[in-house]
């Protein structure tokens, strides 16, 4: 599969992501300036973590803006595979193509640590190598990582299903004190309503090799590059 990765200014995980497509999976991989206007053929584009235009206004807000982005639109629209890490997740708020808000962090405070998500889902492409109800245990890096919306809008996306990961504890209880950002409903992870447009707020480009001492993050890039049969021989060839 041929994925492109969003180059903005600020970004400051696009070669992590970049690493993991192509040096571990060995996925056909380009870098995608934030100026350009055309995804170039590819099937999966990345908008990796960072801080875009120095998160001025709010974080992913002037990103969302970018010329390339109205491409990105176009392949989210047609089903075309967008998977937004951390600060790529805020600019898939701001554009309208996920659902929700971000705001500052529950204490005000950077957040840089492991927390542990419960998978929601696992009929999606991109949890084709998890289950529900999997524990997961990967790094944050955000302090604008608290996803607020509406009463009414949040029921809406738990009667969709569109919930994918959630903030628990090491045994998959969502406990008050592993939801560290104070999401609404311990949401770490949403996807749209096709399924297609994932975001996410940790990082799995960070936790993608034993040489780090977690793997949790492989499943989730490798099922983003599977087949649409869901064949994710690329994992195997891992080592998974």
């Amino acid at each position: 599969m041929k994925c492109g990765i969003v180059v903005f200014p600020g970004s400051n995980c696009d070669h992590d992501v970049y690493h993991v497509l192509n040096h571990v999976l060995g996925q056909e991989t380009t870098f995608l300036w934030h100026q350009e206007t055309s995804l170039e053929g590819c099937e999966l584009v990345v908008l990796p973590g960072g801080f875009s235009y120095g998160d001025y206004l709010r974080a992913g807000s002037m990103a969302a803006h970018s010329p390339i982005m109205a491409a990105v639109r176009r392949h989210a629209e047609v089903g075309g595979r967008v998977l937004g890490i951390c600060n790529g997740f805020q600019m898939l708020l701001e554009t309208g193509l996920l659902p929700g808000a971000m705001r500052r962090n529950r204490d005000l405070r950077f957040l840089s640590v492991d927390v542990h998500l419960r998978v929601e889902r696992d009929d999606l492409v991109y949890c084709s190598n998890y289950r529900c109800g999997d524990v997961l245990r990967m790094p944050i890096a955000h302090a604008e990582g608290n996803y607020v919306d509406t009463e009414e809008a949040l029921d809406e996306l738990e009667r969709r299903g569109q919930v994918v990961f959630r903030y628990a504890d090491a045994s998959g209880q969502l406990e008050p004190g592993a939801n560290l950002n104070g999401s609404e409903r311990a949401i770490a992870g949403i996807c749209n309503a096709g399924g297609n447009v994932l975001g996410l707020m940790p990082h799995p480009e960070r936790c993608a090799e034993e040489m780090l001492g977690n793997r949790d993050g492989l499943g989730l890039l490798a099922g983003a590059v599977a087949a649409a049969d869901g064949r994710v021989g690329a994992l195997a060839a891992a080592g998974g």
